[in-house]
């Protein structure tokens, strides 16, 4: 069977990323064939820093633009690279040059200050697309969607919305199948019958809607958040959707934080990605772990095969 083709953004080349896919390329090559979204100056670059020599099968496609990476540097010319790389890899796969797109992570902070308006690669690919992405993290054992992602907390309340959830509950049954999800509710007891808030209230009504549009019991909760990746709950699910983004990622980087990956869903192309960030504090310092990198890789496989 031919490999398929992955498209890799390279992320902020101040951060570990690059590091990351140079010393896995060779189990990479193993599962896809990579195309490395970034130019020769700048690879060369990075493998000096790093005293890392460049594979002599590490195919490119070239992204023009040129700077001095700097080592755990929040800067504007490595944020618009970053920028740059990732819709290289987006118009492979439109152009059918890749078969999906795995991103190395990203510096918010770096692409604010060079005016990008998003807030992270989901964003981007919402708007790209003009579809609502859903963000799932995770691994085998665990797999968290979230459904608000990258907003203030005093903002979560009003983004609660039925028709919102129940939307957002047909778009997740589309993309996964049947299996159970287990949906979190937003505030403390999963606000014990509005006595600590009413969002459960909405969040119900769009469970039992969703549950009847599709056609079948798929969609639990609300449950209470500080019992919902407890082992009892984790022997019965594999599937979580969280009201917010700590809600869900702090357990599951807790449990699983060097194996989980990030992955798109509800989009017209295959995106996974790390899950960590640009570890600014170990850039260039040849310490990056591949497992979440490696993972990413195989999950795209899997889901273009």
């Amino acid at each position: 069977m031919t490999k398929p083709t992955i498209a890799i953004s390279v992320g902020d080349l101040n951060g570990v990323g690059i590091e990351i896919a140079l010393k896995a390329h060779e189990n990479v090559s193993k599962l896809c064939s990579p195309i490395y979204c970034i130019n020769k100056e700048l690879l060369s670059q990075a493998s000096t820093l790093l005293s890392i020599k460049i594979p002599q099968d590490f195919s490119l496609k070239e992204v023009e633009g040129s700077f001095d990476i700097q080592a755990g540097v929040v800067d504007v010319s490595s944020g618009n690279y970053s920028y740059d790389s990732f819709i290289c890899a987006i118009q492979m796969c439109e152009k059918e040059e890749a078969n999906a797109v795995v991103t190395m992570p990203i510096h918010k902070e770096a692409w604010m200050k060079a005016g990008l308006e998003y807030k992270g690669h989901t964003d981007l690919l919402r708007q790209y697309f003009d579809k609502e992405a859903i963000m799932m993290l995770g691994c085998d054992e665990m797999f968290v969607a979230l459904f608000t992602e990258h907003v203030p907390l005093k903002t979560v309340p009003s983004m609660i919305e039925y028709k919102k959830l129940k939307q957002f509950f047909i778009d997740f049954h589309n993309a996964i199948g049947n299996d159970k999800v287990a949906v979190l509710g937003l505030n403390p007891h999963a606000g014990d019958n509005g006595v600590l808030g009413n969002e459960e209230l909405r969040i119900y009504k769009a469970i039992k809607s969703a549950n009847k549009k599709i056609g079948i019991e798929q969609f639990f909760g609300p449950i209470v958040p500080d019992v919902a990746f407890t082992p009892h709950f984790r022997k019965d699910f594999k599937y979580f959707i969280a009201m917010y983004h700590d809600q869900g990622l702090a357990p599951l980087k807790a449990l699983y934080f060097d194996e989980s990956v990030n992955i798109s869903l509800n989009l017209p192309i295959v995106r996974t990605s790390v899950d960590h960030g640009t570890a600014f504090d170990i850039a260039y310092k040849g310490n990056a772990k591949t497992l979440s990198y490696i993972n990413a890789i195989k999950s795209a496989v899997d889901l273009v095969i």
